[in-house]
């Protein structure tokens, strides 16, 4: 290959040397700047760059952000029309440019799933997308390149692993034993490295368990034969559209918010599941449990520092209707069914 398309936040950084790139014979044309909850500018910008310099494969370095950018970009470069046509309508992603990834931020899973999340800010709008096509070819993950990682992305990214592992977990699919069982380990290895790693960034067995964790969450292996739609996150992506939050941050908020909403007497069982196989909480009534595990939940949150309510990221109220509308749109056949006023009552909650 005589040309490498490449994304990155302080690419080189990362310990990664523009050097082993150009020895290799490759020539490098760079689009740095990527932003957190990644921009359809910035995706258009990486698409001219590949059709003018003629990029045959895009690498991405960095975290989730880079990786979804780099991967819509990827399709872009093979596509006629405008890139956000593609983060509307995954099933117009035929092809992309060979995908590879060098991650420094365990969060998104991007490094092995088939998904991006993009934004366009100018009309409050954040949407997933995906297609075989992007999922990248080889990804490289060195617990080392994350040991720089700040606290406020540590916390983050082990909230969003979190979630991805909670989304599948709360699943009506009761036969599906051997899946909730992996996220059930997963859980307990983000409850017990998540601290870890924030109070000690380098070290290593930390940063490699969260590292394996986050690609696991969420790369079909926990989900296969135990689908169901997601609703925490279209809820949080509002969030993110409107206000540009951390996307990690947003999760940690709402996940015990929805707990305290989808907790009844039909799916006790399942939170008293999670409650005692997870933080091994002890009884006979399953509501009681239930109730024990969104506590310890919360506590979790709170040990890793992340913020409990909106009004602690600068949200109100102002968007709610809106938000909760589109919300509810996307979280069609989730574990407890979502209207748009069951949401916009999951967010004044979280206030």
């Amino acid at each position: 290959m005589e040309q490498a398309g490449c994304r990155s936040d302080q690419f080189w950084e990362k310990g990664i040397k523009r050097s082993i790139l150009t020895k290799a014979g490759l020539s490098v044309t760079e689009l740095s700047g990527v932003e957190p909850n990644p921009r359809i500018e910035s995706v258009r910008k990486g698409v001219a760059l590949c059709h003018t310099h003629k990029i045959d494969m895009v690498l991405a370095v960095g975290g989730g952000s880079t990786i979804d950018c780099a991967k819509v970009i990827a399709a872009g470069a093979c596509y006629d029309g405008d890139a956000w046509d593609l983060v509307l309508d995954g099933r117009k992603i035929k092809a992309a440019l060979p995908i590879y990834s060098v991650l420094t931020l365990a969060a998104t899973g991007s490094e092995m799933d088939s998904f991006a999340v993009i934004s366009d800010l100018s009309k409050h709008e954040k949407w997933g997308t995906g297609a075989q096509a992007l999922k990248p070819r080889m990804s490289i993950l060195n617990p080392e390149y994350t040991f720089s990682v700040s606290q406020k992305q540590t916390s983050a990214g082990t909230a969003d692993i979190m979630s991805h592992t909670l989304e599948n977990y709360f699943t009506p699919v009761r036969s599906a034993y051997v899946q909730a069982r992996m996220c059930e380990a997963l859980l307990k290895t983000l409850i017990h490295y998540g601290p870890v790693a924030l109070e000690h960034p380098d070290d290593y067995e930390a940063r490699a368990n969260l590292m394996w964790v986050s690609s696991l969450a969420i790369n079909g292996l926990v989900s296969s034969g135990a689908d169901v739609t997601w609703c925490v996150h279209p809820m949080e992506h509002e969030l993110s559209a409107f206000y540009d939050i951390t996307h990690g941050e947003g999760l940690a908020i709402l996940t015990p918010f929805w707990m305290d909403f989808a907790l009844r007497e039909e799916t006790a069982w399942k939170f008293a599941e999670y409650g005692r196989n997870v933080f091994g909480l002890t009884g006979d009534v399953d509501m009681a449990i239930g109730r024990e595990a969104i506590a310890a939940t919360r506590a979790f949150f709170r040990q890793m520092k992340l913020p409990a309510t909106l009004h602690e990221v600068g949200i109100d109220g102002t968007h709610f209707d809106m938000m909760a509308q589109k919300a509810a749109d996307g979280c069609k056949g989730s574990f407890v069914p979502l209207s748009a006023e069951d949401i916009k009552s999951i967010f004044t909650a979280a206030l």
